[in-house]
């Protein structure tokens, strides 16, 4: 498979290590590499560029700060054409965290961190299912989060 970005095997390894520890210091990166830290440094960049890498930000456990439910939600439209109004309504509602357009039975999939169900209750009811172009919606209440990681970089 052709890789439409050009990027190498060293591009992989530094991937590799950076996904493990975002905050690693470019010159231990570079020890592993072998390579300069300043080399490190300037694929990084490229990287960035190219649109591979993006955002760099600490990762907070919504427990941890009062939000105990987490809930995905099954978005049903009226109609198609209804897509780009509803999304921008979405992304105004500070609760919900990632929003996907998919295909099968919904138009659109969210997760959801809500303080309790009676929060999720008041999310939905006031601001998802009141948004013109929103028929109906499934939700499902999340019991816990097996695991989470970030796509592997494999070498081809």
């Amino acid at each position: 498979m052709k890789n439409e970005f050009q990027i190498d095997r060293l591009d992989r390894k530094i991937l590799s290590i950076l996904t493990k520890d975002a905050r690693i210091p470019f010159l231990e990166v570079a020890r592993e590499c072998n390579i300069s830290g300043a080399a490190v440094h300037q694929r990084v960049q490229r990287l960035v560029r190219l649109g591979i890498i993006s955002g760099s930000q600490f990762r907070i456990d919504p427990k941890k700060i009062g939000y105990k439910t987490c809930a995905f939600v099954g978005i049903f439209l009226d109609n198609a054409a209804l897509f780009n109004n509803v999304s921008e309504k979405l992304i105004n509602i500070p609760e919900i965290t990632q929003c996907h357009y998919i295909t099968g039975q919904y138009a659109m999939f969210v997760e959801v961190y809500t303080r309790d169900n009676e929060h999720l209750r008041v999310v939905l009811a006031d601001k998802i299912q009141s948004i013109k172009g929103v028929s109906r919606t499934e939700t499902f209440i999340s019991l816990d989060v097996l695991f989470e990681r970030q796509l592997p970089v494999i070498d081809d």
